[in-house]
C-alpha cells in the first residue's frame, strides 16, 4: 500500500546544517516561541477577562489564539531538534506530531467559522444576532476542536498504537501514514476548508462593494440588506480578511508538498524554512490585531500595567 513518509531527516541534520545557520535557526525559533506565547496569551487573556470583549467573533478568535498558543509551546520542540536528533522518545514523538496536526486542523476550522461568522455579519444582518450567539458559537468552537482530535486519532492510530515502527534509524521521529488517509487529511485540513472560506469572503466582499456602490451613488433606492450593513462590520471583515490571508500564505509550503502525493524526504535546511514560516504565523496573528483593533491595544495597556487586578477592571469599556 502506498504510504506518505512525513520525515525531516533529523539523524543526520548535524552533517547538512552548518553551525551558523543552526545558531540562526536556535534565534529565530526562540524569538517566535517567545512572542507567540506573550502576544496570545495577551489575547486570551484579554477576551477572558474583559466581559466587553466577550462577543461571539471574539470568542472564535480565543480560539486561534488559544492553537497559537500551543503552537508557540511546539516550537520548543523543534529548538530542541536543531541538533539534529530527536531525544524525547517515540510516545513523545508520536504525541508530538499528532498535537501538531491537531492544532493545525483546529486553527484551520477556526478561520471557516470566522468565515462563516463574517459572511453572516455582512450578508444577513438583520438575523446575524439571532442566528449567531454565544452558546452556539461555544459549540461549535468545542466541536471543531473535538473532531479534529477524533479525526487524527483515527489518521495516526498505527503509530500511536506502535510507536516508533517506522523508524529507520536512533534519534529519527517518522509518521507513516497510508495514502489514502493522507489525501483525506488534505482534504478535512486544507483543501475542504480553504475552498469554504476563498468562497466566503468573495460573496463578503462583492456585496461590501455593492453596498459601497449603492452609498456613492446616493440614489433612493437602496437595497435592504446593504443599509444595514455597518462600517464596523466592515471593518472587522477587512481585519479577519488579513489574518485568513497570511494563514493560508503561511501553511501553504507545507500543503502544497503534500499535494505532490509523493513520499516527502525534506533536508534539514528546507524542512526549517517550512517549519519556521508554518509557525510564525501564530506570532503574527497577534501583531495584527494589535495594529487592526484598538480595542486590543487599551486591553494591552491595562494588563501590562497591572490595572487588570482591579476589582471592577472586568467591566471596563475598552470597545
Amino acid at each position: 500500500m502506498t504510504e506518505i513518509c512525513l520525515k525531516f531527516n533529523l539523524c543526520h541534520a548535524n552533517t547538512q546544517r552548518p553551525p551558523s545557520v543552526a545558531a540562526l535557526s536556535f534565534m529565530l525559533l526562540s524569538s517566535i516561541s517567545l512572542i507567540t506565547f506573550t502576544l496570545n496569551l495577551l489575547v486570551i487573556i484579554s477576551i477572558s477577562h474583559f466581559k466587553r470583549l466577550q462577543t461571539p467573533t471574539n470568542l472564535l478568535l480565543l480560539s486561534l489564539a488559544a492553537s497559537d498558543f500551543l503552537v508557540g509551546f511546539l516550537v520548543l520542540f523543534q529548538i530542541f531538534l536543531l541538533d539534529g536528533c530527536w531525544f524525547f522518545g517515540d510516545s513523545i514523538c508520536v504525541a508530538y506530531h499528532v498535537l501538531n496536526y491537531v492544532i493545525t486542523s483546529a486553527s484551520i476550522g477556526s478561520m471557516v467559522l470566522i468565515s462563516v461568522d463574517r459572511y453572516l455579519a455582512i450578508c444577513d444582518s438583520l438575523h446575524y444576532p439571532i442566528k449567531v450567539t454565544q452558546l452556539r458559537v461555544t459549540i461549535c468552537v468545542f466541536l471543531c476542536w473535538s473532531v479534529s482530535l477524533v479525526f487524527h486519532c483515527l489518521c495516526f492510530f498505527d503509530s500511536l498504537k506502535q510507536p516508533g515502527k517506522f523508524n529507520t534509524c536512533v534519534g529519527e521521529c517518522v509518521i507513516v501514514v497510508t495514502y489514502a488517509v493522507g489525501m483525506t487529511d488534505l482534504f478535512f485540513s486544507f483543501i475542504g476548508p480553504l475552498t469554504v472560506i476563498v468562497f466566503l469572503y468573495v460573496r463578503l466582499f462583492v456585496v461590501a462593494a455593492s453596498h459601497a456602490r449603492a452609498t456613492r451613488s446616493q440614489m433612493g433606492i437602496v437595497t435592504e440588506r446593504s443599509t444595514t450593513i455597518k462600517s464596523s462590520e466592515l471593518k472587522a471583515a477587512r481585519t479577519l480578511g488579513v489574518v485568513v490571508v497570511v494563514f493560508i500564505a503561511c501553511i501553504m509550503p507545507y500543503f502544497c508538498i503534500a499535494i505532490s502525493g509523493q513520499d516527502v524526504m525534506l533536508n534539514a535546511s528546507s524542512a526549517a524554512f517550512i517549519i519556521c514560516l508554518f509557525y510564525l504565523n501564530s506570532c503574527l496573528n497577534p501583531l495584527i490585531y494589535a495594529i487592526f483593533y484598538p480595542w486590543f491595544r487599551r486591553s494591552i495597556k491595562i494588563i501590562v500595567t497591572l490595572q487588570i487586578l482591579k476589582a471592577d477592571s472586568s467591566q471596563a469599556n475598552i470597545m
